[in-house]
This record gives C-alpha cells, sequence and structure tokens, in this order.
C-alpha cells in the first residue's frame, strides 16, 4: 500500500483526534502509581529522610541533589514531571554507615522532587522538595 501525502495528514489529524479524546495520563498520577509500586501501597509517612535540592535550579539537565536516610535500606527519588519520574534508587547494605547519597538528575521543567525511603523496619518516609528551574538563569 502506498501512502499519499493526503492519507498521511488524514491518519495523522485522526490520531491526534484519538489522542485529545481519550487523554494522555498525567505525569503526577504516574508518579503515584510508581511510589504506590515502590511502597506496595503501604502508609507513607515523614520522619528521619531528608532530601535536599536548590530552590532554583539555573540549568534543568545538571540538579544537584542529596539524600540523608539514617535506618533506610532503599531510596527512590522522583521527579513528577518528566516524562520518566523515576530519576535514581540507592540500596544501602547493612555496612553502610551513612546512608546518604548526592548525584545531579535531569528535570525537565520546574516540579516537585520527591524521595522515598524504605526503612530496616518495613515502614516508608517521604520527603519533597519544589524545584523551579529557569532557563538561561534568569530567574523566571
Amino acid at each position: 500500500m502506498e501512502f499519499s501525502r493526503r492519507n498521511v495528514l488524514v491518519l495523522g489529524a485522526g490520531t491526534a483526534a484519538a489522542v485529545s479524546l481519550t487523554g494522555l495520563p498525567a505525569f503526577a498520577s504516574v508518579t503515584d502509581d510508581m511510589i504506590a509500586e515502590f511502597t506496595g501501597g503501604a502508609d507513607v509517612g515523614s520522619g528521619a529522610l531528608s532530601l535536599t535540592a536548590p530552590e532554583i535550579a539555573e540549568n534543568g539537565n545538571t540538579v544537584p541533589i542529596e539524600i540523608s536516610a539514617p535506618g533506610a535500606v532503599a531510596v527512590t527519588v522522583f521527579a513528577d514531571g518528566n516524562p520518566v519520574p523515576a530519576v535514581a534508587t540507592f540500596n544501602f547494605g547493612p555496612l553502610n554507615a551513612s546512608r546518604s547519597a548526592s548525584t545531579r538528575i535531569r528535570l525537565a521543567k520546574s516540579q516537585n522532587v520527591i524521595a522515598v525511603a524504605k526503612m530496616e523496619d518495613g515502614s516508608f518516609q517521604r520527603a519533597d522538595v519544589p524545584v523551579k528551574v529557569t532557563i538561561g538563569g534568569c530567574g523566571g
């Protein structure tokens, strides 16, 4: 079957109409689903978990974050505005004394960075930090 330019335009318009009618999932709901999968649906509280990120990031390509999670077994970091919200996972063994980590992540736009930690007792803790990404460091 050969496609003419008209056939391609009709198929494209039909696809756009189908997507607009059904809608695409919001990134926040995808993040909530991924957090629920990580926690197994358990309640998530707050506690000793701390997440440090800049309030304003001049470059969304390299946003530094630090995590401190005393008593954690694993920590997963999510960015709720990214197409793929899970950006990093850190696993801590019994001989890891500090239970902290730092890295740089990529953010698509201004959004919340969320850290969820699984603690040694099986409970879960959460920390959120809003990060405003500016273009070119203009602060806007």
